[in-house]
């Protein structure tokens, strides 16, 4: 009987090993030990950048420049003006911050990033910026079925489409105005007797307030008697 290590050398472990066979083996072996290290890495990776704190973060309305004071360090007797008036509280930073915040408690954000759209457009320096903007705004806002379409009644939201054609400073003032209102006279309200704004009239930093349910839609119908004060529009 012939050898069995010359029938079959792989058997053989005391050859060499710069053998052909010994090395191709060694190559399969490597690129699965290097593809496995590289997954474990990647998940490493994945794991390291899930943790830092930018991930975990709220969205926030973001604009240039100086970024809206914190609401923990809102003081008291800033806090009151807030009450005095629906303008004196979306003029301040802070103030148009913690409504935003109020308004994502009730799914209704829409109406103040429409608003503050509007105040945005209101501000292009050149005709040439209007038309992009107006096109993006009546499309997000105002349109039927838009992403984040605010509640206009007919005649307005017909005004505002008309004026589409030729889009100018006052193309959007009718709808922001009837927006204003609405906020003015049903969301602001409630903010006013939310647990967080009562928490900053005693100087305690707000808790996060609970999500409620969307509200019933107002429109301008709702508010026929009201007397709108046209020097905040």
């Amino acid at each position: 009987m012939e050898n069995p290590l010359l029938l079959f050398p792989q058997l053989n472990i005391s050859a060499p090993k710069d053998k052909g066979y010994y090395k191709k083996a060694v190559m399969k072996e490597e690129p699965q030990k290097a593809g496995k290290a590289g997954t474990k890495q990647k998940r490493n990776r994945l794991s390291l950048l899930l943790q830092k704190p930018e991930f975990h973060e709220e969205d926030h309305l973001g604009k240039p420049g100086n970024l809206p004071k914190a609401a923990s360090s809102v003081s008291p007797e800033e806090a009151v003006k807030w009450g005095e008036s629906f303008d004196k509280l979306l003029s301040e930073k802070a103030g148009l911050d913690a409504f935003t915040k109020f308004l994502k408690t009730e799914f209704s954000e829409e109406n103040i990033e429409f608003w503050i759209a509007c105040e945005d457009y209101k501000k292009s320096k050149s005709a040439h910026e209007l038309l992009p903007k107006a096109k993006t705004i009546f499309e997000t806002f105002i349109q039927k079925d838009a992403p984040k379409e605010v509640n206009l009644d007919f005649h307005t939201k017909e005004v505002t489409s008309q004026s589409m054609g030729q889009p100018g400073r006052s193309t959007f003032e009718a709808a922001q105005s009837t927006v204003y209102r609405l906020m003015e006279q049903d969301s602001y309200p409630r903010f006013l007797r939310s647990a967080p704004y009562l928490g900053m009239l005693q100087g305690r930093a707000p808790a996060r307030a609970p999500l409620r349910r969307r509200s019933r839609s107002f429109t301008v119908s709702d508010f026929k008697g009201a007397r709108p004060n046209p020097a905040l529009w």
